[in-house]
């Protein structure tokens, strides 16, 4: 994909783009710790009726490194999109987003409902699933919560921006596993997410959408129950130790229409799996 910044009034914003350019727009949303890198691969896949548009989230990628935390709350960060779409020409679209990114994409599908024709997201919980969320944490809380152990390391103030800087390659690695280490996501990618991380003051703003979760939280409590009403898909990556099974228990109650893809991978299923997830996206824009 190709690459290019777009300065809007919430700020300056990298994104990529390929794909056709007179196709259908599909928006697709990253999390963390990677960047609008992590859909080179679906993008080498995606049906060529469409155009594919990943921006970097505000923090990340090569987006703009803003130090106010109240920017990092995810309606905040939706609100952020919703401006870069706009300024794209784009009016309808399929949004797709994997980890925040699709706690963003979920944020964007209830600011702008009309205009998102059909969702995906994967391996994040969705944010009106109140039952299952619970459900989730129920047995996370039993394990000690020991799988959100990153969370609450990026939550303390100042010790991710102290201990992080300089250290980015073995943290930012980490996060990748045995699924990095064995090759199937791919080390460029892992060494451009590395170098984002590099940027001057990434550890803290990256360590913002952590500290934002209390606020997120009790707008989400609010949400409980609100159905999205555009067609969805979520795609899970089995292996995930962090979005463990339970998150997709009732999903069928907060969706008009909720399909569900599984593959046996990883939290960042998207990258270890690139051409089965494009696949099934085609499959369900193309339905």
């Amino acid at each position: 994909m190709n690459t290019a910044k777009v300065s809007v009034e919430r700020g300056l914003f990298n994104y990529r783009f390929g794909g056709n350019e007179a196709g259908f727009p599909v928006v697709a949303l990253h999390g963390w710790p990677e960047s609008s890198f992590c859909w080179e691969g679906v993008a080498r896949h995606l049906d060529s009726r469409f155009r594919l548009i990943a921006p970097d989230l505000r923090g990340l990628g090569d987006s703009e490194r803003t130090l106010d935390p109240s920017l990092y709350l995810k309606e905040a960060l939706a609100r952020d999109m919703v401006e870069v779409i706009d300024a794209l020409g784009i009016g309808d679209f399929f949004l797709v987003g994997h980890d925040w990114g699709g706690i963003v994409a979920q944020e964007v599908a209830i600011a702008c409902p009309e205009r998102v024709k059909k969702l995906v997201i994967m391996n994040i919980p969705v944010i009106t699933n109140a039952r299952g969320n619970r459900e989730a944490r129920e047995v996370i809380n039993s394990w000690g919560g020991l799988p959100h152990w990153y969370q609450y390391f990026q939550q303390q103030p100042g010790l991710a921006e102290a201990m992080i800087k300089g250290n980015e390659e073995v943290w930012v690695s980490y996060f990748f596993g045995r699924a990095g280490r064995e090759g199937r996501i791919p080390r460029e990618a892992i060494d451009e997410y590395v170098r984002c991380y590099k940027i001057e003051h990434t550890p803290q703003t990256a360590a913002f959408y952590y500290r934002a979760m209390r606020h997120d939280y009790a707008r989400w409590e609010m949400l409980a129950g609100k159905k999205f009403p555009m067609p969805t898909l979520y795609i899970y990556g089995e292996k995930d130790v962090v979005i463990i099974p339970q998150y997709l228990n009732h999903l069928e109650e907060v969706f008009n229409s909720i399909q569900v893809v599984r593959f046996e991978a990883s939290h960042f299923v998207q990258e270890e799996e690139p051409e089965k997830v494009a696949a099934a996206m085609n499959a369900f824009f193309l339905s």
